[in-house]
């Protein structure tokens, strides 16, 4: 009986936690959200205008995500970006970063170089 009990936590568990993944991503709509992102990331989000601003491409979108709500929810500290995620609802954030997290990426690691 005790191993039904375990088993029944271990499922309530589980479907819970997937239920509090939250929104799921719309590309097309992050597409059409990401026009004031292209000021910082470029149009493809890979183009920054300063070197010291990340590219957006191809970063996973769980990332992308977590990143936002930080900057939303001051966790992480940059006044720019404070001030874009403030204005972003949950679902714009899913959206954003489904649609950054579908582009191909411009960074590349050193594989194949000769030293």
């Amino acid at each position: 009986m005790t191993l039904i009990r375990i088993a029944t936590v271990c499922l309530s568990l589980a479907f819970a936690s997937s239920a509090l993944a939250g929104a799921t991503g719309n590309v097309a709509r992050g597409k059409a959200k990401a026009t004031a992102c292209a000021a910082c990331h470029g149009a493809d989000g890979n183009k920054t205008l300063d070197a010291t601003y990340p590219r957006l491409a191809g970063q996973y979108p769980d990332y992308l995500s977590k990143a936002l709500h930080e900057y939303k929810n001051g966790k992480r500290k940059n006044a720019i970006m404070a001030g874009q995620a403030q204005a972003l609802s949950d679902q714009d954030i899913a959206d954003l970063s489904a649609y950054f997290g579908s582009l191909d990426s411009h960074i590349h690691d050193l594989s194949g170089h000769a030293r």
